[in-house]
């Protein structure tokens, strides 16, 4: 049996026992957090080298965009800054959307920029001859040669009076359908409307009232559509007549002629026609020639039979001029010459 101060000093070593895992318990958490950390470090990294690369920007400074203002056919200039803060240098291209858009000599092959070093390339925008008065939009583009893209954006505002202006070209008149084109000859958009008649030999064949056509019309712009006649007349002579009208006072009219005839019809009853009149003609050939046969010879007339030579103004056979023949008094009867019995 233990003894008192074995006892206690069992006492005393079971509580160190249980307390030894504790400061493993402790450093887990510890670690944990320091992965973390370093996880937050290593994944923000590369967006610091991103923050810290090339940029383009408009030249000068203080400017989010390009601003350009002129009347249709203007060439305007403007610089675009390339800035390069790494260590290493960068090929950047260069190129324009949504506007016409030139830079200088070998920008749009590439310009090398050099560490440290920005780089100033010049560009012209050209404002399209009739373009429309109002506002346009573009871009420059910058992509190196890893892909990565940044833009600059261009707000252009073309000047100009607004003049509503459009004609209507090239009319014609097919199968089942009617072509026309329409041109845009003001300066600004326009949302045309179209109404069509058409008249024929007996009245009107065609009537569609005015109707908004689901087109944007930009100035200068040549645009050819059609409009569907499914039910146009077999055989007819027909006036098409094209109106076309647009908000600012823009109009304009188109006429065209057409001759509707059914070329199959026609032909058929031609060849009916034609067989008709060939059988025709070959029944009354057959018919003549059978009337035209020679009769066969009868006995002779009593004149010949007696032997008594026609007199001047008979025929043979036949009696004289003025004579009667005795079988025509006397059916039956004999006739002797100088008497009569």
């Amino acid at each position: 049996m233990p003894s008192v101060a074995a006892r206690a000093l069992t006492r005393h070593r079971r509580p160190s026992r249980a307390r030894a895992p504790l400061p493993a318990r402790a450093a887990l958490p510890a670690a944990l957090c320091l992965c973390a950390a370093l996880w937050a470090v290593l994944g923000s990294a590369p967006r610091a080298h991103a923050a810290t690369g090339w940029s383009v920007a408009p030249a000068g400074g203080g400017r989010p965009s390009f601003y350009a203002e002129g009347p249709p056919g203007t060439v305007l200039q403007d610089t675009v800054s390339v800035t390069n803060p790494g260590r290493a240098p960068v090929v950047v291209r260069l190129s324009g959307t949504g506007l016409r858009t030139v830079f200088a000599e070998k920008a749009g092959n590439g310009i090398r920029v050099p560490a440290r070093t920005r780089a100033e390339v010049p560009f012209t925008v050209t404002v399209p001859n009739g373009a429309a008065p109002g506002d346009r939009s573009g871009a420059v583009v910058a992509r190196d040669t890893r892909g990565r893209t940044e833009t600059v954006p261009i707000r252009l505002r073309v000047g100009g009076p607004a003049l509503a202006a459009l004609t209507v070209e090239h009319l014609a008149v097919h199968a089942d359908h009617i072509t026309y084109e329409l041109v845009n000859r003001g300066t600004t958009v326009l949302v045309p409307r179209l109404a069509v008649r058409a008249d024929g030999v007996l009245g009107r064949v065609l009537d569609r009232a005015p109707r908004t056509l689901p087109v944007h019309l930009r100035p200068g712009v040549r645009l050819k559509l059609t409009e569907p006649w499914p039910d146009r007349p077999a055989l007819d002579a027909v006036d098409v007549r094209l109106t076309v009208t647009a908000p600012g006072g823009a109009h304009d009219t188109a006429t065209a002629s057409v001759r509707f005839i059914p070329w199959p019809t026609v032909t058929g009853a031609a060849a009916a026609l034609l067989t008709g009149t060939a059988a025709l003609l070959a029944v009354r050939r057959r018919r003549g020639a059978r009337s035209g046969d020679p009769t066969p010879e009868g006995p002779a007339s009593a004149g010949s039979a007696s032997g008594v030579p026609a007199s001047d103004g008979a025929t043979a056979g036949g009696p004289c001029d003025g004579a009667v023949a005795a079988e025509d008094l006397w059916p039956g009867g004999a006739f002797t010459e100088g008497a009569v019995k």
